[in-house]
């Protein structure tokens, strides 16, 4: 069933578990996701993000994963991810998403409070919940992470109240990527933020952390995460290790479908969303 980011992080905050953000472009990946969700019981987030257009335009898109998601047998968010232009977020909005990301947060602290509150308004004529950024999360081609781009607590709290957001993406120390080496959180500004506002927090760059980093970062308030890196190799291996084998497309699909789902259940078992439907 198609639902938005209220309908599964409310109970996630609640209860202390996390919710995947599995972001697919292509049927074979979205394939996976859903399969992964129903056989868990899990509520899940699949979606794509404005970058990765470029590779399956956003319609083409929308016309697999919201027939996908609405007769899903479990809560199945569409989410459009790290939104970066309005013309782009106002499209997916019309096709159906449920949910919107408006990443501003490379703006200045006024221009993304600013941007974000008006597309907030915007979104929730449709319906559909938004997700704003506060501080950076960087990219792991980019070695200089800089501390004074993370989340401050007092920031967060003023920025959750005047943007009127329903999710937060904090900036705690992931970036998005292949991690070059183990990136270190910083757990008690996470805390800290999650006692200073209400709304459920968000972790992007979630590929290559550590199954305790999961958990502790869940336990300390995330109750959504954001997955792609991982999916993305498990179906790009698949086809690596059986094309010489098959040579033919059509052998390769169930493969991929199987990788995907197995990545993606993984994943769900560590953020204890199964049976969460």
């Amino acid at each position: 069933m198609l639902v938005t980011l209220n309908d599964v992080l409310k109970d996630a905050q609640r209860n202390h578990y996390g919710v995947g953000l599995f972001n697919t472009i292509n049927l074979e990946m979205a394939r996976g996701v859903i399969e992964a969700a129903e056989e868990l019981d899990s509520p899940v987030i699949i979606g794509t993000a404005e970058s990765l257009t470029k590779f399956t335009p956003l319609k083409e898109l929308s016309w697999l994963l919201r027939p996908m998601a609405e007769e899903a047998s479990v809560p199945v968010v569409l989410h459009f991810d790290h939104g970066l232009t309005e013309p782009k977020i106002i499209e997916a909005l019309k096709l159906g998403f449920s949910s919107i990301m408006y990443d501003c947060s490379t703006f200045p602290y006024e221009e993304n409070v600013e941007r974000v509150a008006r597309m907030t308004e915007f979104a929730h004529m449709f319906g559909a919940t938004v997700e704003g950024e506060l501080g950076h999360v960087g990219a792991n081609d980019n070695p200089d992470a800089d501390v004074d781009m993370y989340t401050t607590p007092q920031e967060a709290a003023d920025y959750a109240a005047r943007t009127g957001i329903d999710a937060l993406a904090v900036a705690i120390g992931t970036a998005h990527g292949e991690y070059r080496e183990k990136p270190v959180l910083d757990l008690e500004r996470l805390a800290e933020i999650r006692a200073a506002v209400d709304v459920p927090l968000v972790l992007h760059g979630g590929s290559g952390l550590s199954d305790e980093d999961f958990r502790n970062c869940i336990k300390g308030g995330i109750c959504k995460v954001n997955i792609y890196t991982d999916i993305n190799l498990a179906a790009a291996h698949a086809v690596a290790a059986y094309y010489n084998e098959s040579r033919k497309m059509d052998r390769l699909i169930p493969e991929m479908v199987a990788a995907v789902k197995a990545a993606t259940i993984e994943k769900m078992m560590i953020f204890g969303s199964q049976g969460k439907a």
